[in-house]
């Protein structure tokens, strides 16, 4: 396949010479997507969700339990599935996972970067080893699947990449992870110019306070008084990935109940707001 998409016309993508808006513009039928991390949490209900909106799937992990368990579960929604037992930052992996991609399921529509991670520590206490780990996880995994993908990507496409709320804000004890989110952000704003001619759209998700296998629970303090769920971030996928965000590049969707915006405001268990300690 050619990674050249100069001949592509953008006139076939003329609002004129489409359906109107309906819950058909929210199919991902026909379409194939890579969801990365994709064995539990935000990766799992991603990957499901595009399953059930009628996407097949290449998933891939380095948990191999869970990430078969996900195999099934899209397979029992007829879907095709390719699995890849994988470390993100390995680029030849990568390219080998993609590879198996263009041969087994012959397309490539929907890239999602969802694998990441990161460890608490003060920033002076993260040695080189730790601060090339969270470098390579988080920034290096994107530009690996990035680099690998789009030349599948021939008939346009979406590539959305997860970031973190810690891309918009400090966070202490988490210096890195967070530089590595904002770079995240700051590359996807580039890629959405660079990746435009070929009708590559590149946006984000930036999800804050979703409980996961690797989060556990969390308070509900945000704006919205309601506790959020990996599904909430998966909604935003599905958007970010049909024909319902044609015209959406180079964006961020917070999902986080509305903690950007509240900019340090916290809702106290009356329901009043503070920006310190509860009240005596």
């Amino acid at each position: 396949m050619t990674s050249d998409r100069s001949s592509l016309d953008p006139a076939a993508f003329d609002p004129a010479r489409r359906a109107p808006l309906g819950p058909g513009s929210f199919s991902l039928a026909g379409r194939v997507a890579i969801v990365t991390g994709a064995a539990v949490g935000i990766g799992r209900a991603i990957a499901l969700a595009f399953g059930r909106f009628g996407a097949d799937l290449a998933i891939c992990d380095r948990d191999e339990q869970h990430l078969e368990d996900v195999a099934i579960e899209l397979r029992s929604l007829d879907c095709r599935v390719v699995t890849g037992l994988l470390d993100v930052r390995d680029a030849a992996a990568v390219d080998a996972f993609v590879a198996q991609i263009g041969v087994q399921l012959d397309r490539l529509d929907i890239v999602v970067n969802n694998a990441g991670g990161g460890f608490a520590s003060a920033f002076l206490d993260v040695n080189d080893r730790g601060q090339d780990a969270l470098v390579r996880e988080n920034f290096g995994s994107v530009t690996n699947f990035v680099r690998s993908a789009v030349p599948l990507m021939v008939d346009g496409g979406s590539i959305v990449n997860i970031t973190s709320i810690e891309a918009h804000r400090a966070a202490p004890n988490f210096a890195v992870y967070s530089a590595m989110k904002a770079g995240v952000a700051n590359l996807t704003k580039s890629l959405a110019l660079e990746l435009g001619h070929r009708l590559i759209r590149v946006n984000c998700i930036a999800p804050d306070v979703i409980p996961t296998p690797g989060i556990g629970a969390v308070g509900v303090r945000t704006p919205l008084p309601i506790a959020g769920h990996v599904d909430d971030v998966a909604a935003a996928a599905v958007y970010l990935a049909s024909d319902a965000s044609r015209f959406v590049t180079g964006a961020t969707i917070h999902v986080d109940g509305g903690n950007l915006a509240a900019g340090g405001w916290i809702r106290r268990a009356d329901g009043s707001f503070g920006t310190g300690a509860e009240p005596a």
